[in-house]
């Protein structure tokens, strides 16, 4: 590393996986966090001080927005205690319940997205304005799914500094991660840089790619650090002893039995699309892609001997204080369910853990 920058223990990251409004959950936890970084640093902080990476996914990439987008001020736009509100406030007009006939509402879901995404849209447009992803306040990374292309792209802060037609408004990044097939429009933009080339997008949700961003953000750590264009911490590709790193699902529970082959066996293609007012392809996609993220990361922390340095917070299902109160879990390699772990506490007891550590990194660095 180069002489003269900023040198620390670890490096951080934040992950908040995709699942539409139980963005609430994550929320939840994040202004539980941010809470307890205030009470040792100062009422002014912000997650933004204390997190190199923070990734997120459909409606983790909005949460994420919200945290490191800057204000007039340059500081975030948002405090993690206003997104709870702003989900509550918002999301019965992002999807508002019809009154029109069941049978019909479910026909006309067959042939259109389930809600125009019209409010949704004004919303993000009004909130962020010509604000670009180079301008967020830490490096943010939001993975998003060109249909076009048929494949992943993958908007992050450090790609918008170095390329034009990557630095995307964050309405744009925001609207495209979060259009949810079935229940969201695609959504299509063009960027243009000083010679007037452009570049266009066909984006749908980025968790049909990765709905757990955790290993993104990690291996987008490691891929700046071989470019030696990793400043903060002195460390190797992949040193997971070097990292730590705050993953939270959005309270899926895993001992809920959801299908059973002897139905599902049954269904064509309508039912694997729609099924019960939800859609079990969808579904099954995006918590399949959640938990094998997990997996890989929860291995290779704990094959290093390092998994306390790993927190993943998913198994959840009340909204308020009392997911905080449930014991730390964490995924059974052999069984892929969550158990509990013995020693290690609640969830509120492991944030708090995880606060210090992140304040103690903040001083490390300040103190160079």
């Amino acid at each position: 590393m180069a002489s003269g920058l900023t040198k620390g223990k670890m490096a951080t990251v934040l992950s908040i996986d995709g699942g539409g409004i139980r963005g609430i959950i994550p929320g939840t936890l994040l202004g539980f966090l941010e809470s307890r970084l205030q009470e040792l640093d100062g009422a002014n902080v912000r997650l933004a001080d204390y997190f190199d990476v923070i990734a997120g996914t459909s409606t983790g990439g909005l949460v994420t927005t919200m945290i490191t987008a800057p204000n007039k001020d340059n500081r975030p736009m948002n405090a993690a205690r206003d997104i709870n509100n702003f989900y509550l406030e918002n999301c019965p007009k992002i999807f508002p319940q019809s009154r029109r006939n069941d049978f019909i509402a479910k026909v006309k879901s067959l042939f259109r997205p389930k809600y125009d995404g019209k409010y949704l849209r004004s919303l993000i447009e009004e909130l962020l304005g010509n604000i670009t992803i180079n301008q967020t306040l830490t490096d943010v990374i939001i993975p998003t799914f060109d249909i076009k292309q048929l494949q992943p792209v993958i908007f992050s802060t450090h790609d918008g500094k170095e390329n034009v037609l990557k630095n995307a408004l964050l309405s744009d990044i925001c609207l495209g991660t979060s259009a949810a097939p079935l229940f969201l429009p695609a959504h299509y933009f063009e960027t243009k840089d000083g010679d007037g080339k452009t570049r266009s997008f066909d984006l749908i949700d980025g968790g049909v790619a990765a709905n757990n961003p955790t290993l993104m953000a990690i291996t987008h750590i490691s891929k700046q650090i071989l470019m030696g264009k990793f400043k903060f911490v002195d460390m190797k590709p992949m040193e997971s002893s070097r990292m730590f790193v705050l993953s939270l699902g959005t309270g899926v529970p895993k001992l809920a039995e959801k299908y059973s082959a002897a139905k599902a066996s049954k269904w064509g293609l309508l039912n694997w699309a729609c099924e019960n007012g939800s859609s079990p392809m969808v579904k099954i996609y995006s918590d399949a892609s959640s938990d094998m993220v997990d997996i890989h990361v929860s291995t290779l922390f704990q094959s290093l001997h390092c998994k306390m340095n790993y927190l993943r917070i998913q198994k959840l299902v009340q909204i308020g204080n009392d997911l905080l109160k449930k014991p730390v879990s964490r995924v059974n390699l052999e069984t892929g369910r969550f158990d509990e772990v013995l020693g290690e506490g609640t969830n509120e007891a492991a944030l708090i853990r995880f606060a210090k550590l992140l304040s103690e990194e903040k001083k490390l660095r300040q103190a160079d």
